[in-house]
């Protein structure tokens, strides 16, 4: 499904890894443009509910051009989904949409400042109304810190000598736009991969830092594990290594009983079980889909379904 400019990754498969009960209540925590929100009003009956959140407020207001009495709309990132959720009056979901990254209309929107394709003032956040833009702590960020966000969030082997670019370019005036920083990464990079943009990495390194994207999602996942219901399905989807090495391992182990030493006297019954069950293996876009929609092509899928096995405050299972 192509939404406005958007054209949701992975729709059909993410939709159908929801299991949607036609009275069940769902969770968009990234409704971007409302690819999968609609898809899975399509499915709800009348006594079904769909809650979605978003930190991006062009998305909210999208959101509000949506006219059904089952669906509502919130501001707000996935990191405070327990106080959102119980702002909404729901304690308990049968299903949870995460959707990670950037989206299409963020990266097309000049005046964000996501992309290099454009020259634009250096800005990034998702959220517009808060917090400091891309600009504003490239002005102020010691060189060595610089360094470390290009080197971990981009995975950029150039990041030294990028760093050293930046902080070097500052001293004879500001790095406020994105033309001016693409520039500077092009000079600094002795060597260029193939169909790659230079300042590919280094933009989603800054974009994944101002947004605070991978503590954001380390906060997301425990409260999904306590909103879900038993037989509630969490999916999440993700464009990032990083951000798919953080749920592969959240919901790995949630999915393992307790490990015990070896020998000890203790009965399989009385092991308290895992209270996540993975469903089938991560899951890729297809060629056609990318073919169709390029951006898909790192998107991976997990699903897990929350088993009835009871968490106590500390997130462990009874």
């Amino acid at each position: 499904m192509s939404v406005g400019s958007h054209a949701t990754v992975l729709l059909e498969q993410a939709v159908d890894g929801l299991n949607v009960r036609a009275d069940g209540t769902y969770v968009d925590c990234t409704f971007g443009r409302g690819g999968h929100s609609r898809l899975i009003l399509a499915r709800l009956g009348k006594q079904g509910r769909l809650i979605a959140f978003d930190r991006d407020w062009d998305a909210v207001k999208a959101g509000g051009e949506i006219s059904d009495e089952r669906f509502s709309i919130m501001h707000g990132a996935f990191g405070r989904l327990r106080e959102l959720a119980a702002r909404a009056g729901i304690a308990h979901v049968d299903g949870i949409l995460l959707d990670l990254g950037v989206s299409s209309p963020q990266l097309d929107n000049a005046a964000r400042g996501f992309s290099f394709r454009f020259d634009a003032p250096l800005d990034m956040r998702m959220d517009a109304s808060r917090g400091i833009t891309a600009a504003q702590w490239l002005a102020q960020a010691a060189e060595s810190e610089i360094r470390e966000v290009i080197k971990n969030y981009g995975e950029e082997r150039f990041a030294k000598q990028i760093a050293a670019a930046i902080v070097a370019a500052r001293a004879r005036g500001p790095v406020h736009t994105t033309r001016q920083l693409a520039a500077l990464v092009a000079k600094a990079v002795p060597a260029r991969e193939p169909r790659q943009d230079p300042a590919t990495r280094t933009f989603q390194a800054l974009r994944i830092h101002i947004n605070q994207e991978l503590e954001e999602l380390s906060l997301a996942l425990p409260q999904c594990l306590e909103l879900l219901a038993p037989g509630g399905r969490l999916v999440v989807i993700s464009f990032h290594s990083l951000e798919d090495r953080i749920v592969k391992r959240f919901l790995r182990d949630n999915a393992q009983a307790d490990r015990l030493p070896a020998r000890l006297p203790v009965r399989a019954k009385d092991i308290a079980p895992p209270p996540l069950r993975l469903i089938g293996r991560a899951q890729r876009p297809g060629e056609e889909e990318i073919a169709a929609n390029p951006r898909a092509r790192s998107a991976v899928m997990r699903i897990a379904e929350r088993t009835g096995a009871r968490m106590n405050r500390a997130g462990a299972t009874t």
